[in-house]
């Protein structure tokens, strides 16, 4: 079972940040799960659309100039990346989820993804793009339709998956609370990978490998992958 770190290792350094995906890296997780936001024409890895829970600035994200963004502490003295700085950082170490959470125009990241699979050492197949935002993963998939998509849901639809499968989705990405064995079953059914999230309990890791599930979600990558060794040499999305 693959174990993907939730905004990088966020028990051992500020989520989010720099320092999370090195603690990420060094904990043996072969992948790594971040959220970005469109600011003008630049990325940045934040969850939230306010500054407030994850550093010491307030109010919106938006308000604030790219370079007032750059001198805020998002703990730990961590500053707020760029996409470009977390992408130079890992460097093709470990595959990426990257969840578009409020991103307005998609060529910016395109472009930015380009570049790291030609002057870093990324290839696509490391990148999976995922959103609650479905319209925006339609648009993605006619802007760069070689790019693997997550389809996010919190909920159970009625047509079980057929939501992801429709949207020509690579892993449909589950919430805990949510996901079943029907649910994985018809995944699978469909040829989608069955990603869970934000699962932290030995318990659940072990009910969820029972159920067959791909890979889970984890604030605690190092103590999940010493329970599901990680063995992938190259980390790519398989």
């Amino acid at each position: 079972m693959l174990i993907i770190a939730h905004r990088g290792a966020r028990t051992l350094a500020p989520e989010n940040t720099l320092a999370a995906m090195q603690a990420a890296i060094n904990s043996g997780a072969k992948a790594i799960e971040f959220d970005i936001h469109s600011h003008g024409d630049e990325c940045l890895v934040i969850h939230d659309r306010w500054l407030d829970r994850t550093t010491n600035g307030k109010g919106l994200l938006q308000a604030y100039s790219l370079e007032e963004i750059k001198q805020l502490d998002a703990g730990n003295g961590e500053s707020v990346p760029t996409l470009w700085q977390l992408l130079t950082l890992v460097n093709g170490q470990c595959a990426l989820n990257i969840e578009l959470k409020c991103v307005t125009h998609l060529p910016p990241l395109l472009k930015q993804l380009d570049l790291a699979c030609n002057i870093l050492n990324f290839s696509a197949d490391q990148f999976l793009i995922s959103s609650f935002n479905h319209h925006l993963l339609k648009q993605l998939k006619t802007l760069a339709p070689k790019l693997k998509l997550g389809a996010l849901t919190a909920s159970r639809p009625v047509d079980e998956c057929a939501f992801a499968e429709n949207l020509g989705a690579w892993s449909v990405n589950l919430d805990i609370d949510t996901v079943c064995q029907e649910l994985v079953t018809d995944a699978h059914q469909r040829g989608l990978k069955c990603y869970v999230y934000t699962v932290n309990q030995p318990d659940d890791w072990q009910w969820l490998a029972r159920m067959g599930v791909d890979g889970i979600f984890c604030d605690i990558p190092e103590a999940a992958v010493a329970s599901f060794p990680q063995t992938a040499v190259r980390p790519v999305w398989e």
